[in-house]
């Protein structure tokens, strides 16, 4: 048995913060919240779940392979802010992404509630979905 399986093991997983026997946030396998993470540590959390969310879009949208790189990108982005079936929300935009009518489907994005949230954000994904 590796040290990984010792320390997973006893120190247990939780999915969700949980206060440990000295009162401190914890989450996962003992891992202290309050003491903060690296940002080594963030971005591979953030690699781990563009990950799992390019492999979800590719399930989901049955044009995914037809689009570049960059308007994939988008669509990660997008789904990274709202979550999965947030993205799945934009009906019209990813209805008008599946024609190949990027410009409209950029002008969809802008119209959103989402849009007025995020703001330059949108402004950002929106050129580069028309833009691909």
């Amino acid at each position: 048995m590796s040290v990984l399986d010792d320390i997973a093991r006893h120190e247990g997983f939780r999915p969700r913060p949980y206060k440990d026997t000295e009162g401190f946030l914890t989450i996962g396998y003992g891992i202290n919240l309050n003491a903060g993470i690296t940002q080594v540590e963030a971005m591979l959390i953030l690699s781990y779940r563009v990950q799992v969310l390019q492999s979800k879009l590719r399930q989901r949208l049955p044009f995914w392979q037809r689009l570049t790189i960059a308007r994939q990108d988008v669509l990660i982005n997008m789904a990274y802010n709202l979550g999965i079936e947030g993205l799945m929300g934009f009906k019209t935009t990813l209805r008008l992404i599946s024609e190949g009518d990027y410009d409209e489907a950029a002008n969809q994005m802008l119209k959103s509630k989402w849009a007025r949230q995020v703001g330059q954000r949108a402004i950002e994904l929106s050129e580069k979905m028309r833009n691909g």
